[in-house]
């Protein structure tokens, strides 16, 4: 990409390649609450849930609060452009990854990520 060196280029991949795998994989983002909130209150198995989860990205589902950062000068679009195309690759590699799983398996995976998380947020870096 113009301006930005391979080793960007390859970290911004590396960034999204996990972060789509861990999204196809346990439905992460959105999936923190509706994964657990599907399973709990409409009975969903995590396979379902998950799948459903990321359904609803295909809407543009966070158009107003990109457009709300935009505004603000605080979104690259160069980063955004490369990071989401290796999102849809590992996106696609992580759900079949799953998919070849257990729902228990999987299930449990997104608790340890979730918990993980959690304790790295209440306690800092």
């Amino acid at each position: 990409m113009m301006g930005m060196d391979l080793q960007t280029v390859g970290v911004l991949i590396i960034i999204g390649l996990l972060a789509g795998i861990l999204s196809g994989f346990v439905g992460v983002g959105g999936g923190i609450i509706m994964v657990p909130a599907m399973i709990w209150l409409l009975g969903y198995d995590q396979h379902q849930a998950q799948g459903t989860s990321l359904a609803v990205l295909m809407f543009p589902v966070v158009l107003l609060a990109v457009r709300n950062y935009w505004k603000q000068g605080m979104i690259d679009w160069k980063i955004v452009i490369v990071i989401a195309v290796a999102f849809v690759a590992g996106g696609y590699f992580g759900s079949k990854g799953a998919l070849a799983l257990p729902a228990d398996t999987v299930k449990r995976v997104f608790g340890v990520i979730m918990l993980f998380v959690a304790i790295k947020l209440i306690l800092g870096r």
